[in-house]
């Protein structure tokens, strides 16, 4: 099995690290490599990588929009998105899908299953790529509103054109939703505030928010965000970034294999790994 990931930089990506250990709890040989390619030669590069043997590969920032072009297909989710993190290379064709918003739900779902009994609502904190694909995976949900705060309104007012449901959605500003947050059960930030440089900083204070709300960050390191020291500090729940990437990543190796992963048993030395390098 031959695996990969393009983007733009990967150095320190945790991708092979995860599919190494999916390959091993499966019994299959295989090896997933990364292959950086520098935006200008992006068309040169994946000429390069159409050369070779490859099963399937990721795509990460910033190359989720331009690698649709160079496909044969595209399911429905990655298309209703506009991006693509996942190719399959299936009998000489390349076939996008995108995981991203599926494996933050799957994550999500597993540690906190009351959030999809009903009657919850969300709010997402940003407009960027990522919370286009984690709110499209959470309109398949049952949840009675899903609102979208955003420093600009205009960004946010974008999302709501993949909302085909009747699912209500609200856009705001930070301050406007700092102002309700008593109203959610599930807070997401979606934004990359709390990573380096910007460690102590976050995207919007929690005071007013409900004892039992779950506050999750998609940035994985640092582990401990400041947004979610600043939740587990006032009693909510907490949800860190790295099971986002872990069952996104599974998602994306069971359409490469057709093998199931459990993602439960790997776990705890992914959580480790990555513990390990803060």
């Amino acid at each position: 099995m031959q695996l990969g990931l393009i983007g733009y930089p990967i150095q320190h990506s945790r991708s092979p690290w995860i599919h190494q250990a999916f390959m091993k709890q499966i019994k299959l040989d295989g090896k997933y490599q990364l292959f950086q390619i520098e935006p200008d030669q992006f068309d040169q590069g994946i000429r390069q990588l159409q050369t070779l043997d490859l099963d399937g590969f990721n795509v990460t920032i910033p190359f989720k929009q331009r690698i649709i072009d160079y496909l044969d297909q595209i399911d429905h989710f990655a298309e209703a998105i506009g991006a693509v993190n996942t190719v399959v290379c299936e009998k000489g064709k390349w076939i996008g899908y995108n995981t991203d918003g599926l494996g933050y739900v799957l994550g999500i779902r597993s540690s906190y299953p009351d959030l999809f009994a009903g009657n919850k609502q969300v709010l997402l904190l940003g407009a960027g790529g990522a919370s286009r694909g984690i709110y499209y995976a959470l309109l398949q949900e049952n949840f009675d509103r899903i609102d979208i705060a955003n420093r600009t309104t205009a960004r946010a007012q974008e999302l709501l054109s993949i909302n085909t449901s009747n699912l209500s959605s609200d856009v705001m500003t930070y301050q406007e939703a700092a102002q309700q947050l008593n109203q959610y059960d599930l807070i997401i930030n979606t934004t990359s505030v709390g990573m380096q440089p910007n460690l102590d900083k976050q995207v919007i204070a929690l005071d007013g928010i409900k004892q039992n709300t779950v506050v999750s960050d998609i940035v994985y390191q640092p582990f401990w965000t400041a947004l979610l020291k600043d939740a587990k500090q006032k009693g909510a729940r907490v949800h860190h970034g790295h099971e986002m990437l872990l069952y996104q990543g599974k998602i994306a190796f069971e359409k490469w294999t057709g093998h199931r992963i459990d993602a439960e048993k790997i776990m705890p030395d992914f959580l480790n790994s990555i513990l390990a390098e803060t």
